[in-house]
């Protein structure tokens, strides 16, 4: 697994978010300035977090983005798989993104993947937002 700047960026935005008091709408121009990220490119970030329900959207001056659930109630697993896809190495041992690889062909090393798949899918499955914050 490698967190691409998708994943990155989406994380400290929604980190940002669960630092908010509950019921504050927070600004897509506040988050862009409070880590230097492109308001065009955060706006991109954030759609598919809004369609998955993890974040609420409110036009006008008062408005802005929140966060829909509570931050204890999103786990960092969930949203890498959402902006990057598989947690697994390799697609040939991923649970949830499988497809034949050429390392299918070495069990040996499928296991190492899959060791390795399950040390990083159990971290941020448990590790929510809330423990970021």
């Amino acid at each position: 697994m490698k967190l691409t700047t998708k994943s990155e960026y989406t994380i400290l935005a929604l980190i940002y978010l669960a630092r908010q008091p509950e019921g504050v709408w927070v600004k897509i121009e506040e988050i862009c300035r409070q880590f230097d990220i492109p308001k065009k490119y955060l706006e991109l970030l954030l759609m598919p977090l809004r369609q998955n329900r993890y974040l609420q959207t409110r036009r006008g001056a008062s408005g802005g983005y929140r966060l829909m659930r509570p931050a204890n109630q999103i786990t960092i697993a969930e949203i890498v798989r959402l902006m990057d896809g598989p947690l697994a190495p390799t697609e040939s041992v991923s649970k949830y993104f499988f497809s034949v690889t050429p390392l299918s062909q070495e069990p040996k090393m499928l296991a190492v993947c899959k060791e390795i798949r399950d040390y990083i899918a159990n971290r941020l499955e448990k590790l929510t937002l809330a423990d970021l914050v």
